[in-house]
């Protein structure tokens, strides 16, 4: 959940309190359309306001619904910081937190840190909470490699999900599915409960590698009919022809093509006994006043002015100003 409101973190959270199964507060986004509104990794350099917000969820939500609250931080400067926040949070009640092992000014690019993971996750044991990791987690090898080495409860994948949602299965299980496996599947899906046309096309422009040729034509399809053609999903083609006309994708109107004007064809009029009958209408230039109307260019260059020295100024302060 992204808030920055304890108020309307309740409000939000009961909303949906009894469809789910936990509600996790973002406090590490550090994107600008979050940060700006003081949410996300904004929280992080405000953490009464941040422990308010998780409180104000145990008081109103996790009881009464029978759910639990977390939070995911990311690092702090300094590893002191970091310890401190981890203590304040732990002592709100919540039952979990996930630590992105990067600084928020950090890009997915940049190796995770993780040098403070044992830290934070011996700090919330003590305190009875779960802690995951976050960062450079691609595969459910990876996550039970981060428990055997730092003592976490496990890890939360992001990027590598929405690459490839295969990712969390295990190599002995096959490991990652094809791309265009996982996409026909995604779209049946997505068909299946008419999602929203807006939001798949979004997703797909993470599944489909950008390096692969069709994924241009993904970019620019407008319907699920046009991507499953694009795609080579013919099987798919007549369900989403049913999806797009339940959500109107096939009424989107089309501006009627504009009138080419017509060329004249030299070949036409010859074969029609009209050749050069335009050029024989046609005046010469110089009846139709072009000549007069070019505009007249001063060729003569402007005399160039030799320098003049005024009568005041003395001989030596000139000589000196011209030695230097």
């Amino acid at each position: 959940m992204g808030t920055s409101d304890p108020e309307r973190a309740v409000e939000a959270a009961k909303l949906i309190a009894g469809d789910v199964a936990g509600i996790d507060v973002n406090a590490g986004c550090p994107k600008p359309f979050s940060t700006s509104g003081g949410m996300g990794a904004a929280l992080l350099r405000t953490p009464d306001k941040l422990c308010a917000i998780l409180e104000a969820l145990v008081a109103n939500v996790a009881s009464e619904f029978e759910i639990g609250i977390s939070v995911k931080i990311r690092l702090l400067e300094t590893p002191e910081e970091t310890e401190a926040l981890v203590r304040r949070l732990c002592a709100t009640g919540i039952t979990g937190l996930t630590i992105h092992c990067r600084t928020t000014p950090m890009r997915p690019r940049e190796k995770a840190i993780r040098e403070q993971l044992k830290m934070i996750a011996d700090i919330c044991r003590e305190m009875g909470v779960a802690c995951l990791a976050n960062g450079d987690v691609t595969c459910p090898e990876d996550a039970q490699e981060l428990v055997n080495s730092f003592g976490v409860e496990g890890a939360m994948i992001a990027t590598a999900a929405e690459t490839n949602p295969s990712c969390f299965r295990r190599k002995e299980d096959g490991g990652l599915a094809p791309w265009r496996e996982v996409v026909e599947l995604y779209l049946r899906t997505s068909m299946e409960v008419e999602n929203r046309w807006g939001n798949t096309k979004y997703l797909l422009g993470h599944l489909v590698p950008g390096k692969d040729p069709v994924y241009r034509g993904v970019t620019g399809s407008k319907s699920y009919t046009g991507i499953c053609e694009l795609l080579g999903f013919p099987e798919l083609v007549e369900r989403a022809k049913e999806v797009d006309h339940a959500l109107g994708l096939d009424a989107v109107p089309v501006k009627p093509a504009k009138p080419a004007k017509k060329k004249q064809n030299s070949t036409a009029d010859a074969a029609s006994g009209q050749s050069g009958s335009v050029k024989k209408d046609r005046k010469p230039l110089s009846t139709r006043g072009v000549e007069n109307s070019k505009p007249v260019v001063d060729t003569e260059k402007p005399a160039v002015q030799s320098p003049t020295v005024p009568v005041d100024i003395p001989q030596p302060a000139i000589e000196s100003a011209v030695a230097a």
